[in-house]
């Protein structure tokens, strides 16, 4: 299980850290939501819990709860930059669909 970060994503995830002073990193997990079924969801990792997973990539924290591992297995997550809008783009094998508006996907039924 793997989840990778561009050097783009660990640039940006730096910047966030040290302009807020303190975290470990970052938590990405998955919610239920939107038309297609689940969104990402990033925050601050301030600490890690006894069954969380953590990857590292370059010094910068990955750290994921054992329910979302699963939809997450072998994402890579970018930051771009298009115009004057900037955000986390996910590349993750396990998208079956997207809704049209890119706010949630679906995957492959386990």
């Amino acid at each position: 299980m793997a989840i990778t970060l561009t050097d783009s994503a660990v640039d940006r995830v730096r910047e966030y850290l040290d302009r807020r002073g303190s975290g470990l990193g970052i938590r990405l997990g998955v919610r239920k939501t939107g038309c297609s079924g689940y969104a990402y969801v990033v925050d601050y990792a301030d600490e890690v819990a006894s069954e969380d997973v953590v990857f590292e990539v370059d010094g910068v924290k990955v750290v994921v709860a054992p329910a979302s591992l699963e939809f997450l297995d072998g994402t890579e997550v970018d930051f771009v930059r298009e115009g004057l809008n900037q955000a986390f783009r996910f590349r993750n094998p396990n998208v079956k669909d997207e809704c049209g508006c890119g706010e949630s996907f679906s995957v492959e039924a386990s």
